[in-house]
C-alpha cells in the first residue's frame, strides 16, 4: 500500500514539473495566451516551493450545442444549433493539478453528466443520454477529450480545440472552445461512415473544483500532505429531498442587458427554481399573495494584487413575482407530480425556469419595500406601478457603466445572485417546527463581462453555486454568519477584509 501511494504521489510531482505543453495532446493547450496552463519551467530535480493541489470536480454543468439536422442526416436547413444542458455528477474524478494557484495540467479522468433538457437526437445518442461521461484521454491519441457511454464505452464524439482556464479565487475550472467531432464508431452506427470527423457542434464545461490532496513543497520535496474530506453533495439523479417545501435557486443560466438610461444599464438574470423538498410549494399568481418573489443582485470583486481586496454590490433589482410552475426536472431531483396540483404549485423535485427577459419584465416586478424578507409576506398590490414612469433601467438591476467598463476594472471578477423568497416555507415552518427551509434560497454564479458603454454582454464563467450567498465568493475576506433572533428573523452574513494603505 505504501509503495502504491508513494508512486502515485511521485507521478503527480513529475507531471507538475514537466512543462504542460510536453504532456498535452491537444494543440489548443500549447502556449495559448488565453489559457492559464503555465508550464513549471523546471525539472523535478530543480524543484519548486509552494502549494500543490490535486483537485476534482465538486459540481458543475456542461453545455453541448449540436447541429441536430446534421446528426439526424438532414442536409437541408440552416445548421441551427440546439443546446443540450447537463449537470455534472458531484465528486467526479476529472482531476487537475494546481500549483501556487496556477493550473499546471490535467490528469486522466472523467465526469459523469445527466441531461437537463430534451432534444430530438439520434436513437443511439438518446439511449445513452443519461449515462454519458466526459473523459480525459489516457492514451497518446490525437484527441484530448472524448464523450462516451459510461457503460458500453461507445464513443460518440471526439473533442478538438478545447482550452482550459482556472480561476483560483472562485476555484472554477472552465473548458471552452471544444469542437464536437463525430467518432468513427458513431458515424458507422448512423450509417454514414463518411461523417467521421465531421464537426456537429461545440462543448463547454464549467466546474467548481475541490482539493482532495494538498501538498506543501520545498524545493520539490514534500513537507506535508493534507487529504481534505470530499463534499457530501448528492450525485445528480440520487437526491434526498428535504422535509417540507424547500425552494432553491438551481441555476442562473444566463444574464442579459435589457436597456440603458444615462450612465446606467438595466440587467436581468435567468433563474431556474427547484423544489428541494418533499412537499409542494404554492405558486399562485397575483393578486394571490402565496407565491415566491425573486430579487436579483450583482457584485464585483476587485482591488489588490489578487483582485479580492473589495467585494461591492453594484446592482440590484426589484422583486419578480412568480406565476405558474412548469414542473420540469432541470435540477435532476426527480420531479414527482403525483398527488400534486400542477401549475399552481411547484411539485416535489420539480423545477420552473424563467428566462432573463421575463425576470426583467416590469409588469411582473414589484418593489422590495413591500416584502418581509423573512416571512415572505406582501400585499396583493405589491407590483403597483402607479405614479411613476419607466425608462430602460427601471426596476431591473441598475448598474453604472463605469462599474462594468473593462478598461476601468481590469481583473475584476463579477458575480450574479438571485433568491426565491416564499411565504409558504414560513407558514409551513410555524406548523412543522422541524421543517424550516427558509435559509437556503439564494445561489450565485460568476460571470464574465465584455463590451463597452453603453452595451455589455455577459457569459457564465463557472457553475451555479447553489444555496450560498454571493459574499461567500469573497476569497479575500473573513465571512461570518449572524442570526440575531433565531426562529423569529433571518440570517445575515458579514464579510470584512482589513487593509492598511500605509505602514505603521
Amino acid at each position: 500500500m505504501s509503495k502504491i501511494t508513494v508512486t502515485g504521489f511521485m507521478l503527480s510531482l513529475v507531471l507538475l514539473f514537466t512543462p504542460f505543453e510536453a504532456r498535452s495532446r491537444n494543440p489548443a493547450t500549447m502556449n495559448s495566451p488565453g489559457n492559464q496552463l503555465h508550464a513549471a519551467g523546471q525539472s523535478h530535480a530543480d524543484g519548486g516551493t509552494g502549494t500543490l493541489q490535486k483537485m476534482i470536480v465538486e459540481s458543475g454543468s456542461v453545455t453541448m450545442e449540436l447541429d441536430v439536422n446534421r446528426l439526424n442526416g438532414i442536409e437541408i436547413g440552416n445548421g441551427k444549433l440546439e443546446r443540450v444542458q447537463f449537470a455534472v455528477a458531484a465528486n467526479s474524478f476529472f482531476s487537475i493539478l494546481v500549483f501556487n494557484d496556477l493550473l499546471r495540467g490535467t490528469e486522466p479522468g472523467s465526469m459523469a453528466v445527466v441531461s437537463q433538457n430534451k432534444v430530438a437526437l439520434p436513437a443511439a445518442l438518446t439511449a445513452s443520454i443519461n449515462r454519458l461521461v466526459i473523459e480525459k484521454a489516457t492514451s497518446n491519441g490525437p484527441f484530448d477529450v472524448t464523450v462516451r457511454d459510461a457503460l458500453s464505452g461507445f464513443v460518440f464524439f471526439e473533442v478538438q480545440g478545447n482550452q482550459y482556464d482556472y480561476n483560483a479565487s472562485a476555484r472554477l475550472l472552465t473548458i471552452q472552445g471544444g469542437r464536437l467531432l463525430i467518432s468513427k464508431e458513431f458515424a458507422a452506427a448512423l450509417g454514414r461512415a463518411s461523417d467521421a470527423g465531421a464537426q456537429v457542434g461545440n462543448i463547454s464545461v464549467g466546474a467548481a473544483m475541490q482539493a482532495i490532496q494538498i501538498t506543501q513543497l520545498s524545493n520539490g520535496a514534500p513537507k506535508s500532505v493534507l487529504m481534505p474530506p470530499l463534499s457530501r453533495r448528492a450525485v445528480p439523479g440520487a437526491p434526498t429531498l428535504a422535509a417540507g417545501p424547500d425552494v432553491i435557486v438551481g441555476d442562473l443560466p444566463n444574464m442579459v442587458q435589457l436597456g440603458s438610461a444615462g450612465s446606467q444599464v438595466g440587467l436581468a438574470i435567468a433563474t431556474t427554481s427547484c423544489n428541494n423538498g418533499d412537499q409542494p410549494i404554492n405558486w399562485f399568481a397575483l393578486p394571490n399573495t402565496d407565491h415566491p418573489v425573486v430579487p436579483q443582485n450583482f457584485y464585483r470583486m476587485s482591488g489588490g494584487a489578487s483582485n479580492n481586496e473589495r467585494f461591492e454590490q453594484i446592482g440590484q433589482s426589484w422583486m419578480k413575482h412568480t406565476f405558474g410552475a412548469d414542473e420540469l426536472d432541470e435540477c435532476n431531483l426527480g420531479c414527482n407530480t403525483n398527488n400534486c396540483t400542477q401549475w399552481t404549485t411547484l411539485c416535489p423535485g420539480c423545477s420552473d425556469p424563467y428566462d432573463a427577459s421575463e425576470n426583467g419584465d416590469r409588469t411582473l416586478i414589484g418593489s422590495r419595500a413591500w416584502i418581509n424578507p423573512f416571512t415572505g409576506s406582501f400585499p396583493s398590490s405589491a407590483n403597483n406601478h402607479a405614479g411613476h414612469v419607466h425608462d430602460g433601467v427601471s426596476h431591473r438591476m441598475r448598474v453604472e457603466t463605469s462599474d462594468l467598463d473593462t478598461t476601468q476594472n481590469q481583473g475584476a471578477i463579477y458575480f450574479a445572485e438571485a433568491a426565491y423568497i416564499t411565504p409558504h416555507e414560513y407558514t409551513w415552518c410555524q406548523s412543522h417546527p422541524g421543517q424550516c427551509n427558509m435559509y437556503d434560497n439564494v445561489s450565485y454564479r460568476q460571470y464574465n463581462v465584455t463590451g463597452s458603454p453603453p452595451n455589455f454582454t455577459f457569459s457564465p464563467a463557472g457553475a451555479t453555486v447553489r444555496k450560498q450567498a454571493a459574499i461567500r465568493a469573497w476569497t479575500g475576506a473573513i465571512v461570518n454568519q449572524v442570526q440575531p433572533d433565531p426562529a423569529n428573523d433571518g440570517i445575515c452574513f458579514m464579510g470584512y477584509n482589513v487593509t492598511n494603505p500605509s505602514t505603521g
